[in-house]
C-alpha cells in the first residue's frame, strides 16, 4: 500500500474519489449525442452535458448549479423525501429528458431545478415554465409539445410553448388522497417512483389515486431546530392496513371529473407495482396480492376499464418484482421470472401465452436493456461469469444462446442508442474507476472514449484493493468476502482487531467487482489504522439466486448472523487476524445486523456499531417486512425471535447506537425501544443521535463527527493503541 495516508475528513466526503463519473446517462432521441449529469467541480451539484457523436465534441449544457450555496434550498418537503427514498445525493441538476415530435423537429429539454420546471425547444435557451412553482415528478409527453407533474396532489399539464395556462386534469386531493403520486410503499420498497404514465399517442394520462386516510397519522418531531415543526407520515406498519390505490385514465383535454377507473378487482388489499401502456394504447398493470406469493399482469380496455389476466404467476416464499416487461409492434411481450430459482427471459404471444423460454442456467438476468424489434434481438444483463460482475448479452428471440458483448472483468452498466448501433458502456473494476466508451452493438470494439478518470487509480489514492475470496460454511455454501488490510499488517507477524462491515439484508449485495468496493474509504482507513475490515455477502442477500435469497424466509437474523461468523472463522485461521478482539458496525439492516451479531453470538462480536438499526419487526413496514416475514398474526414466533429488544439483557458486549430523529424510514423509535430494554436491564450502551438527519445522514459536519465517534469507539473498545489520526 502506498504511504498516502487518509484523514477522517477524506472518509466524511462525498462523492468518493472517482465515483464523480457522468450519471443519468442517454442518447438523445435523434441518436446524434450523448446526454448526461455530471458536476463541473468535482461535487455533488450536477449540470447537464451533451457528447455530440459525430464531432466527438464534449458541451456543458446548463449552469444552474454553480454558484448556489445550497441547490435544493427550494424544494419541497415532498421532493425532499422522494430523494430520500431513492438514497439521493446530488444537487443541481438530479434529473432531465428529451423528447422530439418528428424526426426533422427540434429537440425538447425539460429540467427540474429549484422548485421550478425549465425547458428549451433546439439550441434555445433555457426558460422556465410560469406557473409550474412546487412541481414534483414532471414528465414530457412523447412528442415534448406537454409537460405533466404533480402538486398539491394534483396532476397539472402546461404545454411546453408557453401557450395557454397550467391545466388541472384530476381533482379530490385532501389530506391522505393523492393523485399521480407514488405512495411511500411503492417508492420505498417497490421501485415504483412514478404516480402517472403518458399514453403512447399522448393523449391520456393513467395515474394512480392513493387513499390512506384510514392509515393512522405517525408524527415525527423536528426538535433541533429553531422553531418546532412536526410531520405528520401515514406509515403502514406490518400487519396494519395499506393504502388503497385506484388507476385511473384522464385525457389531457378532458375534465377533472371524466375519469375512467379500471376494474383492479374486488380486493383492495393489493399493491399495484407496475404499469405500463401498450403500443397499441392498452393499458397494463401488473397487481401484487398481500402476501406477494401471487401476481397477475392485467389488461385494461381504456375506455371501460375491464380487465382481462395477461399472466397469473404463484411462488414460495413469495414473488421478486422486476422491470423486465417489454411490448413489441408485433403483439408479443418480454416477461422474467424466478420459476427455475434465477431470473431468466421468456417471450409471450399476445394474450400472454408463453412462446419460448429465452435464457436458462444457475445464473441470472439482472436487468433487460434493449430490444431490436427489426433484428429479433434483446440485450440484457446478467450474472452470466458470475454473481461478483455484470455484462451485457444479446440473444435472439427465436432462441439459441446468449451471446456477451462486454469483454473486461468487473461490472458493466449498458445504454444502447435509438438505432440499436452502438452502447455507452459504464465499465468498473477494483482496480479500475468508472470509464465510459462508446461501443460497437455488433461487436462491442470501442469507439470512443467519452470520461474517463485520469491519474486516478488505487495507487494514486494510497489505498489497497481489497482482496475479494470465498469460503465455504459447515454446511457446504460458498460465501464471497472481501478483506482490507493493510501491507504493514498482513507481514508484521502481530495479530491486529477485525472488524466486520456488514449490510447483509435482502436485495442487496456488498461484495462486488466494482470500483466502490475498492474506495470504501471508512474500510479503507480502519485498515490503514491497523484493523482488518472483512465484508461477507451471507444467504438472503441479492444475485444469487431464489433458495440463496429465501434461505431467510420467516424468520430475520439466525441464519445472516450464523454467515457473519462463519466468515469471522474463516479470517480467524490467518496469523494477523485476532479473533478476541472483533467487531461489527452496519447501516439500517447493518444496524439490525450489528445488534443481533453482539445479542446472539457474545462469544465472537465484542463491540458493535449499529446505525439505524431495526430492533422490531412489526415496526417496519408492510410490503418490505411481510415478503420476508409473513403477516405478524400468522408468524408470531417469527416475529418474536428476530426481534432484538426479547434479548436486550444478553448484552456483553459494547455498542454504540446511531440514530436521526426525523428518520421517516427506520423511526428513531426503534432505537429509542432498545434504550429502554437496555437501561432496564442495566445493559451498557453509547448513544449518538442526529436531531435533524433522517435514515442518510447528509450534513458534511454531522459525517464527518459521525467518522469521528466511529473511530474511536473502535479504537477503545478493540485495539490496543488508542491514538488516531
Amino acid at each position: 500500500m502506498a504511504d498516502h495516508q487518509l484523514s477522517l475528513e477524506d472518509v466524511a466526503r462525498y462523492p468518493r474519489p472517482g465515483m464523480d463519473a457522468p450519471g443519468g446517462i442517454a442518447f438523445t432521441p435523434d441518436g446524434q449525442k450523448v446526454t448526461y449529469r455530471q458536476s463541473a467541480t468535482g461535487s455533488l451539484a450536477q449540470e447537464l452535458w451533451s457528447y455530440d457523436l459525430s464531432r466527438g465534441e464534449r458541451r456543458q449544457l446548463t449552469q444552474l448549479a454553480s454558484g448556489k450555496a445550497d441547490a435544493t434550498s427550494q424544494i419541497s418537503l415532498e421532493e425532499e423525501l422522494r430523494r430520500e427514498r431513492s438514497r439521493q445525493r446530488e444537487q443541481g441538476v438530479t434529473s432531465y429528458q428529451f423528447a422530439q415530435a418528428t424526426e426533422e423537429g427540434p429537440l425538447v429539454l425539460l429540467i427540474p431545478f429549484d422548485g421550478r420546471l425549465f425547458i428549451a425547444h433546439g439550441e434555445q435557451p433555457l426558460t422556465p415554465i410560469a406557473d409550474s412553482e412546487g412541481a414534483i415528478d414532471a414528465r414530457l409527453s412523447p412528442d415534448g409539445s406537454r409537460v405533466a407533474f404533480v402538486r398539491s396532489g394534483e396532476i397539472h399539464v402546461a404545454m411546453t410553448d408557453g401557450s395557454g395556462h397550467v391545466r388541472t386534469l384530476t381533482s379530490g386531493a385532501t389530506d391522505g388522497v393523492t393523485n399521480g403520486l407514488a405512495e411511500y410503499i411503492a417508492q420505498e420498497e417497490m421501485e415504483r417512483s412514478e404516480g402517472y404514465w403518458w399514453s403512447p399517442d399522448g393523449t391520456r394520462l393513467a395515474f394512480v389515486r392513493a387513499d390512506s386516510r384510514h392509515i393512522p397519522s405517525y408524527p415525527i418531531m423536528h426538535q433541533g431546530t429553531e422553531h418546532v415543526a412536526v410531520e405528520d407520515h401515514r406509515y403502514p406498519f406490518a400487519g396494519m392496513r395499506n393504502v388503497v390505490v385506484q388507476l385511473g385514465i384522464v385525457a389531457v383535454d378532458g375534465h377533472p371529473e371524466d375519469v375512467t377507473w379500471m376494474d383492479l378487482g374486488t380486493d383492495d388489499d393489493i399493491y399495484l407495482a407496475r404499469v405500463t401502456w401498450r403500443p397499441d394504447g392498452m393499458l397494463t398493470a401488473l397487481i401484487q396480492l398481500r402476501d406477494q406469493c401471487t401476481q397477475r399482469l392485467l389488461l385494461f380496455n381504456p375506455e371501460s376499464g375491464t380487465a382481462t389476466t395477461l399472466i397469473e404467476e404463484h411462488g414460495q416464499p413469495w414473488l421478486n418484482l422486476h422491470d423486465d416487461l417489454r411490448f413489441l409492434r408485433s403483439g408479443e411481450f418480454l416477461w422474467s421470472n424466478e420459476r427455475t430459482g434465477f431470473r431468466h427471459l421468456s417471450l409471450h404471444d399476445h394474450d400472454g401465452r408463453e412462446i419460448r423460454t429465452l435464457t436458462e442456467g444457475q445464473w441470472m438476468v439482472t436487468g433487460q436493456v434493449a430490444v431490436d424489434e427489426d433484428q429479433r434481438l434483446v440485450y440484457f444483463q446478467g450474472t452470466g461469469e458470475g454473481p461478483l460482475e455484470r455484462h451485457l448479452y444479446v440473444i435472439s428471440l427465436d432462441g439459441g444462446s446468449p451471446r456477451r458483448l462486454t469483454q473486461e472483468a468487473g461490472w458493466h452498466n449498458a445504454v444502447i442508442s435509438p438505432d440499436r448501433r452502438s452502447f455507452v458502456d459504464t465499465w468498473q473494476s477494483p482496480q479500475q474507476p468508472p470509464r465510459l466508451t462508446l461501443r460497437s452493438l455488433i461487436d462491442g470494439k470501442e469507439q470512443a472514449v467519452l470520461f474517463e478518470n485520469e491519474g486516478i487509480t488505487p495507487a494514486a489514492l494510497g489505498l489497497g484493493v481489497p482482496e475479494i475470496t470465498n469460503f465455504h460454511t459447515s454446511d457446504g455454501t460458498v460465501l464471497y468476502a472481501a478483506i482490507y488490510a493493510s501491507e504493514q499488517t498482513r507481514t508484521a507477524g502481530q495479530p491486529r482487531p477485525l472488524v466486520v462491515s456488514v449490510y447483509g439484508g435482502p436485495h442487496a449485495q456488498a461484495v462486488t467487482s466494482t470500483w466502490s468496493l475498492t474506495v470504501d474509504l471508512r474500510a479503507q482507513y480502519l485498515a490503514q489504522q491497523g484493523f482488518v475490515v472483512l465484508k461477507v455477502d451471507n444467504r438472503g442477500s441479492a444475485h444469487r439466486g431464489l433458495a440463496f435469497e429465501a434461505a431467510i424466509a420467516h424468520s430475520l437474523g439466525h441464519l445472516e448472523v450464523d454467515d457473519q461468523v462463519e466468515g469471522v472463522r474463516f479470517l480467524s485461521s490467518r496469523p494477523y487476524v485476532d479473533s478476541e478482539r472483533v467487531g461489527i458496525y452496519g447501516w439500517s439492516y447493518g444496524g439490525y445486523m450489528t445488534c443481533r451479531a453482539l445479542l446472539r453470538a457474545p462469544e465472537v462480536f465484542k463491540a458493535g456499531i449499529a446505525g439505524a438499526p431495526v430492533t422490531f419487526w412489526e415496526g417496519y413496514d408492510t410490503h418490505y417486512t411481510e415478503r420476508y416475514m409473513g403477516h405478524p398474526t400468522s408468524n408470531t414466533t417469527g416475529y418474536a425471535t428476530s426481534s432484538v429488544l426479547p434479548y436486550a439483557e444478553k448484552l456483553a458486549g459494547k455498542v454504540l447506537l446511531v440514530h436521526g430523529l426525523v428518520d421517516e424510514n427506520v423511526h428513531a423509535r426503534h432505537t429509542m425501544r432498545l434504550v429502554e430494554a437496555l437501561a432496564t436491564a442495566a445493559a451498557d450502551y453509547d448513544l449518538l443521535i442526529f436531531p435533524e438527519a433522517r435514515h442518510m445522514p447528509r450534513n458534511p459536519a454531522h459525517l464527518m463527527y459521525l467518522e469521528q465517534r466511529l473511530v474511536k469507539f473502535l479504537h477503545h473498545h478493540l485495539s490496543t493503541n488508542h491514538t488516531t489520526r
